[in-house]
This record gives C-alpha cells, structure tokens and sequence, in this order.
C-alpha cells in the first residue's frame, strides 16, 4: 500500500445520489468483511491510519485528490451500518456541517439506548478532540467535519476535517483511543495534508515546558496574569509569527475565518476567560484546555506569555507527517508484514464480493483496489 502525504484540495459539490447508494453498499460489504475476520476494536484502528482510509475512498468510487472523499466516505459508512451496528459493534456519530455538532447529543441517546456506561467519556472525547485540533495546533484549517466511530467496549476513533479558505485546501485528522487516551501530548494516530505549515503546535513534546508554565499562570492571581498578558503588546514588536495563521474563535465546530490582525491580548472576552481559569485553578493541563470558554484565543495568549516573558518556547513543528498500515519496502519504519498485508487484500476483496453491487460494480471496485495498492 502507498504511503505519504496526499493532497486533496477542497470540493464543494456534491456526491451524485447513484454514486453515494454504490458506496454505501460497497462500505457495508467490506466493513462486515473486516469485522467477520478481525473484529470491530481493528476496524476502528485502519480506519485511524490515513493512508488506509485514504484507499477505502478511493476504493468506493471516490476521487482521490478531494475533501470531499473524508465526507462522503464517512457518509457512507454512517448510513450503512446503520441498520446493523448492534450486530456487528460498530457505531458512527457526527458528520459535516451542523451535524458535527451533534455528535454528542447521538453519542448520549447511543448511551441511553443501549446501556453504555461510557458514553459520558466519549462525549468528553469527542469535544477534546475538536477543541485540541483547532486550539492546540494552529495551524491555519478550520474544523467544519467531525465524526466519532465506537465500539460496544468502548474504544473508539475520531477523524475530523479542516479547511484553509486562503488557499483552497483541506487537512484530515485521525485519532484512536480508548479509557486512557492522552489528549495533549502527540494524541493523532496520524494526520495527512497537502500544505506542511508552521503551526502553534503545543501537542509536541517539546512543548511541554511551555504548557507547564501556561497552567502555572492559572495557579496565581488574576491580576497578576492580567499584568502580564498586556504587557506582550511592549514585548512584542513583530507580529509576523502570529499573522501567519488565520485565528478562529473561540468556538469549536464549525468556525468562520477571523483575520488575525485584529487579535488582541486584552479583550474583554479574553480577561473574563482568564479570570474563571484563576476562580478554578485547573490542575492539569487537559483540564485547562477543556473549560468550558477557552479556545484558540485564551491559548494564543498563554501560550505567548509563556514564550515571550518566561522564555518558554512552543514547537512550530508541523506534525503531519508520513503514515505506514503495513511497513515499507525498505524496513522503514518496520519491515513488511506479509501475511498481515495479503490478508488486509484478501479481506478487502472479499468485502467488495459480498457486497449488493452489480457485477460489473465489483469489478470496478477491484480494479480500484488494486490500482490504490500497487500504482
């Protein structure tokens, strides 16, 4: 199977009703496939490879190089399994748009529904996910697409799609995890892009420091913290580092393109921000990232308090990086699974055959298969 980064740049139309009912009907066949053969726990798990995911759209009909591949895959599976989730484990919340805000309000009715004791903490798992992709890595995309898939154990999967308007392109993030899932520190099982940046992006190890202090300021007073969140319009005399990036709002899903020229340290919405987070005094800095009011905006701030007057750099690294579902040719990261890999073809295969298509269908879904892992 191919690895790297694709590129896809946005699309704004929209999937043809025949084309979506083929992919709905191929996904169905070769999710209960997979989940026959290895259960749902690693349906969930090649769903989080990029490169994988990559392949099923692409496998379902669905152009390579578009956004809209994220979407309408997603869209598809949702509305195929839904008829059989309890049978096979596999449920699929969210979608684009209004939608993604509902996440977990379906995540809850799921909880009640069935019984599911965890439901609270996939609620909680689906907001962090969201609010660290645009506040924590700020990296320019917007978040407008976010599902969460889970299984009847609990572990779960968000992939989640954001925009740059400047430059017409889209960025995917994939996340697996479980009961005791970090989600501060390098949480994405792997992201794929088409523009590498330089994003604020406290994620990274080497950004612990700096997270460190930013939750040490929340410990002391706020007019301490005041003090020095307006005294970065003395310290800093060139904005550029900030300007690179088009700011959100303080909102998670969706959110509208904010210039960040305009950005203030000291607005009235920042301060009140601010103050709760001293009232409460968070003990983590998870639980600082997940009150209820802090976003891209009030992380910015702390964030360059950190840098700036305590000397505390944040990473600028890019994390998007190369993802492998099988290992590569040249053993890098790991040598090729063989058995692993032939039967990932096998089982895929199998998926398409079984699946409610016409012949002719299938064979079309296999020469896509086959040119997604050997081209």
């Amino acid at each position: 199977m191919r690895t790297g980064i694709a590129t896809f740049p946005l699309d704004y139309g929209r999937c043809p009703y025949w084309l979506f009912e083929k992919m709905r009907r191929l996904a169905r066949g070769i999710t209960v496939a997979i989940v026959e053969e290895f259960g749902p726990e690693e349906f969930l798990k090649r769903l989080s490879d990029p490169i994988w995911f990559q392949s099923l759209g692409c496998v379902l009909a669905f152009d390579w190089n578009s956004s809209g591949l994220t979407t309408t895959t997603l869209g598809a599976l949702k509305s195929a399994l839904f008829n059989i989730q309890d049978e096979i484990g596999i449920y699929v919340c969210g979608g684009k748009g209004a939608t993604s805000r509902k996440t977990p309000e379906e995540i809850k009715t799921y909880g009640i529904s069935r019984g599911f004791s965890f439901a609270p903490y996939l609620i909680f798992a689906s907001k962090m996910s969201a609010k660290v992709d645009s506040a924590l890595l700020q990296d320019g995309f917007q978040i407008y697409h976010h599902n969460l898939l889970f299984t009847k154990s609990g572990n779960w999967a968000v992939i989640q799609q954001g925009m740059n308007p400047a430059n017409q392109t889209a960025r995917r993030y994939h996340w697996l995890g479980g009961a005791k899932k970090d989600f501060i520190e390098e949480p994405h099982s792997g992201i794929i892009t088409q523009e590498r940046v330089k994003p604020l992006n406290l994620t990274a190890k080497e950004s612990n420091d700096n997270r460190q202090i930013s939750l040490e300021m929340t410990q002391g007073s706020f007019k301490g913290l005041i003090k020095d969140v307006t005294s970065l319009t003395r310290h800093l005399t060139d904005l550029s580092q900030i300007r690179k990036l088009n700011l959100p709002s303080d909102e998670v899903i969706p959110q509208e393109p904010s210039d960040f020229q305009d950005f203030k340290f000291d607005t009235p919405y920042i301060n009140k921000t601010l103050f709760r987070l001293t009232e409460q005094k968070p003990k983590t800095f998870e639980e600082l990232v997940s009150q209820k009011g802090v976003g891209p905006k009030t992380i910015r701030a702390l964030s360059l308090v950190a840098e700036i007057i305590y000397g505390a750099k944040p990473s600028y690294e890019d994390p998007a990086r190369y993802s492998f579902a099988h290992g590569g040719k040249d053993a890098i990261p790991f040598p090729v699974d063989r058995e692993t890999y032939d039967k990932t073809i096998s089982v895929i295969e199998k998926g398409i055959r079984k699946s409610f298509v016409s012949l002719g269908e299938k064979e079309k879904a296999l020469q896509r298969l086959n040119t997604a892992l050997y081209s």
